[in-house]
């Protein structure tokens, strides 16, 4: 008898967890296939620490043949679902095309950068979405402190150590936070820096208040670290312009800088609203069991489903990490249920708090709604993330602990450069070339 074939679609935090769920689950009876463009799960929440130059960027990638062994990768961009067919068709590494039939289809395709039609945005900006995003900016950074530190035009130098982060949510706090110490770390070794002035980070969001999304306590704890560092927090704040020479503000301010990271949020992979079902703001509508009203055999999790929030009747869950994981695990087990192994379960969770590294000792954390703040917060927050992490837990904690003896290497490598990494991209875990599959490498 031929085994039932379950196609999961992203290897995101909801993909990773329902394909290792569903490894122990099936017990061997099911062919589970897994399309990622990558080979590899990217833990996004150390990302920022990636571009501050206190991770190497294999720490926060965990391979997926190594973790998965009952799993067959295949590497390709989906790019449509036939599910009168009951297939997908993907775009390989190569530009190769190919399809894969399923019995069962697990949708966690995940999201991209969400675009404003601001001018001068998608030429100007760069997002915070995938390891070549991260790449980028820990070398630009490091490329913009050296050549301020040797012009010999003070504005060019003032322009030039300007960093310019919209965004004030988890990422943008966090990439404002992680690059102030960062940047200050570099100008330290820069003996021609003859300026009194340290360079300058810029944190806009139009919402009234730093991490509006969490509770007003972490934001409040984030705010402060912010502005003692030397932050420019901006609230109620936001872009109007961008051009090569800066940004223009919605107050009329003009902003001279060659740097602006887009963190304004995400949506979810256009992927979704092709599937030519029902969707909520672009993500793919599911019932409580993930799954998708009228289709038993496919499913949906992470941000590219609306699953109904039970803990907040009316609501869908927001699109974070917390939920993406514990719904991958719900998504696995219900389709094992769906092969006759277990039962299948609705999904419902309580948050139990979140974590902010704001960089060095200092983060804001609130585990199971206890407010933290300090050094004991930088504690929970990272061994938080080393408790959540499916691997290279070791190589973590030894680049934290080299951190905190050894100055941070200084040092562009400039293999990711600007127009690889453009920020309409649709995968921002791939840089783009020229010539290849979709523009993609």
């Amino acid at each position: 008898m031929s085994r039932e074939r379950i196609v999961i679609v992203g290897a995101g935090f909801a993909g990773y967890e329902a394909a290792r769920t569903l490894c122990r689950k099936a017990r061997g009876a099911a062919d589970i296939v897994l399309l990622n463009p990558t080979d590899y799960f990217l833990y996004l929440p150390l990302l920022p620490q990636v571009a501050a130059g206190i991770l190497e960027a294999r720490r926060v990638t965990v391979s997926l043949t190594g973790t998965l062994p009952r799993v067959r990768l295949v590497l390709g961009e989906a790019d449509h679902v036939d599910l009168e067919a009951r297939k997908v068709e993907y775009t390989g590494p190569e530009g190769e095309r190919g399809e894969l039939p399923y019995d069962r289809l697990v949708l966690a395709v995940g999201s991209v950068n969400k675009l404003l039609p601001i001018p001068g945005v998608a030429e100007h900006a760069h997002g915070f979405r995938g390891l070549p995003e991260a790449l980028y900016l820990r070398d630009h950074i490091t490329r913009q402190i050296e050549l301020a530190a040797t012009t010999a035009d003070p504005a060019e130098a003032a322009a030039r150590s300007t960093f310019v982060v919209v965004g004030a949510g988890y990422t943008g706090t966090e990439v404002a936070a992680q690059g102030k110490l960062f940047t200050d770390a570099l100008m330290s070794k820069q003996r021609k820096w003859s300026r009194a002035a340290k360079p300058r980070w810029m944190l806009l969001d139009v919402a009234p208040r730093v991490l509006p999304e969490l509770d007003r306590r972490l934001s409040d704890t984030a705010g402060r670290v912010l502005r003692e560092r030397g932050v420019d927090v901006r609230t109620k704040t936001s872009v109007k312009e961008a051009t090569t020479a800066g940004v223009t503000l919605d107050t009329g301010e003009f902003v001279e800088t060659r740097t602006l990271v887009w963190c304004v949020g995400v949506r979810p992979d256009p992927l979704v609203s092709g599937v030519g079902l029902a969707v909520e703001r672009g993500r793919l509508v599911v019932d409580p069991q993930l799954n998708v009203p009228g289709h038993p055999e496919v499913f949906a999790c992470g941000d590219a489903a609306a699953v109904p929030d039970l803990t907040r009747p009316g609501q869908y869950t927001p699109m974070t990490a917390q939920h993406a994981s514990r719904q991958g695990k719900v998504a696995g087990r219900n389709v094992a249920a769906s092969l006759g192994y277990g039962e299948p379960e609705a999904y419902s969770h309580h948050d139990l708090g979140f974590v902010v590294d704001l960089g060095g000792v200092k983060a804001a954390a609130n585990p199971l709604g206890v407010p933290l703040s300090g050094p004991l917060a930088g504690a929970v927050t990272r061994g938080y993330h080393l408790a959540a992490m499916p691997g290279n837990r070791v190589r973590v904690a030894a680049d934290w602990l080299l951190d905190a003896v050894l100055p941070r290497q200084g040092v562009q490598l400039g293999l990711v450069r600007a127009w690889t990494v453009p920020l309409e991209s649709s995968s921002p875990e791939l840089a783009k070339v020229p010539g290849g599959p979709s523009g993609s490498s």
